[in-house]
C-alpha cells in the first residue's frame, strides 16, 4: 500500500477521535464550563448534525473542485476546528468547533473512498478503502481512550490541542504524499440526491439506519457520568473503560460483516439489533455493579457497531434496485442518516436525563433499537413478497 493511503487513515483517525472523545469527557467539559450534562451532550449532536449536512450537501457544492486541493482544506479546516475548541472561551465557541469540524467530517468520507481507491490497482481498491477506513475503528481502541486520559489529567481542552496536532501532521502529509492529479468522480447533484430520497425502501433502510444508531447513543453519550455517578467509577477510570469498549467494537465490526455476508444483512441486522436492545436493557440492570457494568459495556461494544457492514450493504442492494444510477449518492446518504441518528439520540437522552433521570436512557434507548428491529422485519418481510412477485410472473 501507497504511504499516500497512511495519511488518509491517519486523518480518519483524527476525525474518528475528535467525534467520540467528546463522549468521555462529557463529565469534565459540564463542570469546567458550568453547563448541565445535556447541554454538554448537546456536543455530540452538533457535530452529528455538521456530518450530516456535511456528507451530502457539501460533497455535491464542491464536487468539481480538485481532489488534492479539496482534501487539504478540509484537514486545514478540521485542525482550525480543533484549534478553535483548544481556545474556545465558553460553551458557544467550543458547539461552534464542533459543527466546524462535523462539517469536514462528512465531505472527507465522501471523497476519502475515491481517492484511496485511486491511489492503488482496481484489484486492491476494496483493501485500500479498508485501510483508510481502519482509521476510524483504531481511534474507539486507541485515541479515544488516549483523549479521555488526556482530558482528565490535563483539562479537556488539552485534548483538542492534541488532536489539531494529528489533523497537522495528516495535512502535512497529504501535502507530500497524495498526487496532485487525482481523478475526480461524476459529480452528485443535490436534484440526485433529493430524487434518492423520493424512493420508499430506500427511506425505510435509513430510518433502520437513524434508529437502530440512535437507540444506542441515546445511552452511550452519558455513559461517562453513568459509570461515575452510578456504577461509582474515579473519573480517572473512565478512559480505561472506553478503551475496553473500544476493542469490543472493533471485535464486533469485524464480527457483524461477517454475519451479514454469512446470513443476509436482514437476518443479520435482526440478530445485531436484538443483541443491542438486550445489552441496553442490561445496563439499565447492572450500572450499580462494577463487575457487571464493565461485563455489559463488552457485551455492547460488540453488537453497538456491528450494523454498520450490514446496514450499508444492504441500502447498496436496495439501491441497485430502486435507484441504480445513483447508488454512491444512497450510500452516502446512509452515512448522514448514521448521523442523524447519533445527533437525535444525544438529544433524545439529554431530554430524559432532564426529565426521568440518567438511568432511565438505556430503558428509552432499547426501546428506540426495538423499532428499528421492527422496520428490519417489515422491509425484509416486503423483500420476500417483491421475490415472490417476480416468480410469479413469468407463469402469469
Amino acid at each position: 500500500m501507497p504511504l499516500a493511503l497512511w495519511a488518509l487513515t491517519l486523518s480518519a483517525f483524527a476525525i474518528g477521535t475528535t467525534e467520540f472523545v467528546i463522549v468521555g469527557l462529557i463529565p469534565t467539559i459540564a463542570d469546567s464550563l458550568r453547563v448541565a450534562l445535556p447541554s454538554a451532550g448537546m456536543l455530540v449532536s452538533l457535530y452529528a448534525l455538521g456530518v450530516a449536512v456535511g456528507a451530502p450537501v457539501l460533497t455535491a457544492l464542491t464536487s468539481r473542485l480538485p481532489r488534492k486541493a479539496l482534501l487539504l482544506g478540509l484537514m486545514a479546516l478540521f485542525t482550525l476546528g480543533n484549534l478553535i475548541a483548544w481556545q474556545a472561551p465558553g460553551y458557544t465557541a467550543l458547539a461552534v468547533a464542533r459543527i466546524l469540524t462535523g462539517l469536514t467530517h462528512g465531505v472527507f468520507f465522501s471523497i476519502g473512498s475515491t481517492i484511496a481507491a485511486s491511489l492503488v490497482p482496481k484489484d486492491k481498491a476494496a483493501s485500500a478503502i479498508a485501510l483508510m477506513f481502519s482509521g476510524l475503528t483504531v481511534a474507539l481502541v486507541t485515541g479515544v481512550p488516549l483523549g479521555t486520559f488526556i482530558g482528565q489529567h490535563f483539562g479537556w481542552q488539552t485534548t483538542f490541542l492534541a488532536v489539531a496536532g494529528l489533523g497537522l501532521i495528516a495535512l502535512l502529509g497529504s501535502l507530500m504524499l497524495i498526487p496532485d492529479n487525482i481523478p475526480a468522480s461524476q459529480p452528485a447533484s443535490l436534484l440526485s440526491q433529493f430524487a434518492v430520497l423520493g424512493k420508499p425502501r430506500l427511506l425505510l433502510v435509513y430510518a433502520m439506519t437513524a434508529l437502530g444508531y440512535g437507540g444506542s447513543f441515546t445511552a452511550f453519550t452519558y455513559l461517562a457520568p453513568m459509570l461515575q455517578e452510578i456504577s461509582g467509577f474515579q473519573a480517572s477510570a473512565t478512559g480505561l473503560l472506553m478503551l475496553v469498549y473500544g476493542v469490543s467494537v472493533a471485535v464486533g465490526n469485524v464480527w457483524g460483516g461477517r454475519l451479514a455476508d454469512r446470513k443476509g444483512p436482514v437476518r443479520a441486522l435482526q440478530i445485531i439489533f436484538a443483541g443491542l436492545a438486550a445489552a441496553l436493557v442490561l445496563l439499565g440492570l447492572t450500572a450499580g455493579s462494577k463487575i457487571l457494568v464493565v461485563l455489559t459495556v463488552l457485551l455492547w461494544g460488540a453488537v453497538a457497531f456491528g450494523n454498520v457492514a450490514g446496514l450499508q450493504l444492504y441500502v447498496v442492494q436496495q439501491a441497485e434496485r430502486e435507484a441504480p444510477h445513483a447508488v454512491d449518492v444512497a450510500s452516502g446518504l446512509n452515512i448522514a442518516a448514521f448521523n442523524l441518528g447519533i445527533a437525535f439520540g444525544a438529544w433524545a437522552g439529554g431530554r430524559i436525563v432532564v426529565s426521568l433521570g440518567i438511568m432511565a436512557t438505556p430503558w428509552v434507548g432499547a426501546l428506540i433499537v426495538l423499532a428499528a428491529l421492527v422496520l428490519t422485519s417489515w422491509s425484509g418481510a416486503l423483500d420476500r413478497r417483491a421475490s415472490q412477485t417476480l416468480t410469479a410472473c413469468p407463469q402469469a
